[in-house]
């Protein structure tokens, strides 16, 4: 079975982008196909680093999510991930509902995946609620992502009637680690893949390589829980 990830959190500078290229970066290692979609049409961070990979996604326009489910429909065989920009659940929704997409997507076998990226303030511990009760459908799986990089304490979170609503629906909880900021600018100016900063000696030197590879390998033992 093929999964649609939509990666999103509605809050600005929580690490979407970040987190749809690392799974690419995962998919990618693991010989496993998939096809990127950025809906960022200010910024394309997604599709600026991962550019053989990744298309636009307007998400204002019908036609351009319709693609969605085209897209699952014509490649049974390779996953989704769909990069959400800050403040797009409210037209994405609205398409969702008209299109009744994510029973289209379960029909065609494609499993839908409904992310959260937070920080850890308040905001995004409400968004999370808001997003699984405007999405109760059970077939719908949640993930939750903890993000290191624009957080540091995720107790409040984890003490909430929140987390125990997501537990409840059987949510998969991810904590992706800091990338320390002087590799992640060094990336970011470089333009560089994740796998180029791990590998390419003209983008990072032995140790900064080697800093990366524990990096994409520990957030890698988080993705993996996305198959138990």
């Amino acid at each position: 079975m093929s999964n649609i990830h939509f990666i999103g959190g509605e809050k600005g500078g929580v690490g979407k982008s970040m987190t749809s290229r690392l799974l690419a970066q995962y998919f990618i290692d693991a010989d496993a196909p998939f096809i990127g979609l950025d809906s960022d049409q200010s910024h394309g961070t997604f599709s600026r680093f991962y550019r053989e990979f990744a298309s636009p996604l307007i998400v204002d326009d019908y036609d351009s999510l319709d693609q969605l489910v085209l897209l699952a429909q014509e490649n049974p065989d390779s996953d989704l991930i769909v990069d959400l920009a800050a403040q797009t659940s409210t037209r994405l929704g609205k398409w969702i509902d008209e299109s009744d997409a994510l029973a289209l997507l379960q029909e065609l076998g494609c499993q839908p995946y409904l992310w959260h990226v937070m920080d850890d303030g308040a905001d995004s511990v409400n968004l999370l609620n808001n997003l699984l009760d405007r999405y109760p459908q059970d077939f719908i799986k949640f993930v939750v992502v903890n993000n290191l990089g624009r957080g540091e304490c995720f107790e409040h979170f984890e003490q909430s009637p929140t987390y125990q609503k997501a537990k409840a629906r059987g949510a998969i909880f991810i904590t992706l680690e800091k990338l320390q900021p002087q590799l992640a600018a060094r990336i970011d100016f470089s333009n560089s893949s994740f796998w180029a900063a791990a590998n390419n000696t003209e983008v990072m030197n032995i140790i900064e390589r080697a800093r990366v590879r524990v990096w994409l390998k520990n957030n890698y033992l988080q993705f993996a829980k996305l198959s138990t």
